[in-house]
C-alpha cells in the first residue's frame, strides 16, 4: 500500500480479462514447448515482463497481442476465447469462469500439459474413457 500525501493509494488489481489472457498466453506457450525467456526475446523484452503478461499484472497492447499472436501461430481471438463476461449468442458458455480458470491453470502446469499429450497419444477411446472414468474415481 502506497500514500500519496494524506490519503492512501490502494493497489490496483488486474482486470479479469488481463488475467485470462495471460493465462492464455502462458497456455499458449507451454503448449509450443516455448520458455518465457524465448518469447521475451522475440519480442525484445524482459523475461519479466513476459511474466507480468502471464500474471495479468501488466496489460498487453493491441499490436503487442497481435505479435505474440503471429510468433505462437495462433489467431489473436485465441487469447479471448472463453473470457470473463457476456457469452456472445452464438456461442454460449458450457462452464463458468471459474471452471475455466481451473482448467488453463492445470493445463499451463508441467503435469497438465504432459497428462494432456498422453491422453491424445492414446488412440483408443474405450481406453481413453476408462482413464476418464480413473481420474474421475480418484477425484472423488
Amino acid at each position: 500500500m502506497r500514500t500519496a500525501g494524506s490519503t492512501t493509494v490502494l493497489p490496483r488489481k488486474p482486470h479479469p480479462v488481463d488475467v485470462h489472457v495471460g493465462a492464455r498466453i502462458r497456455l499458449r506457450r507451454n503448449t509450443l514447448g516455448m520458455s518465457q525467456q524465448k518469447l521475451a526475446s522475440a519480442l525484445g523484452i524482459t523475461f519479466q515482463q513476459v511474466q507480468k503478461y502471464e500474471r495479468g499484472t501488466n496489460r498487453v497492447g493491441a499490436s503487442r497481442l497481435w505479435h505474440i499472436a503471429q510468433l505462437m501461430k495462433t489467431p489473436v481471438a485465441f487469447f479471448f476465447e472463453d473470457a470473463p463476461g457476456d457469452p456472445s449468442p452464438e456461442q454460449p458458455r458450457a462452464v463458468g469462469p471459474s471452471d475455466t480458470d481451473r482448467v488453463l491453470e492445470f493445463l499451463s502446469s508441467p503435469q497438465g500439459l504432459r497428462l494432456n499429450r498422453a491422453f491424445v497419444g492414446i488412440g483408443d477411446p474405450k481406453i481413453r474413457d476408462r482413464l476418464v472414468k480413473l481420474a474421475s474415481a480418484l477425484a472423488v
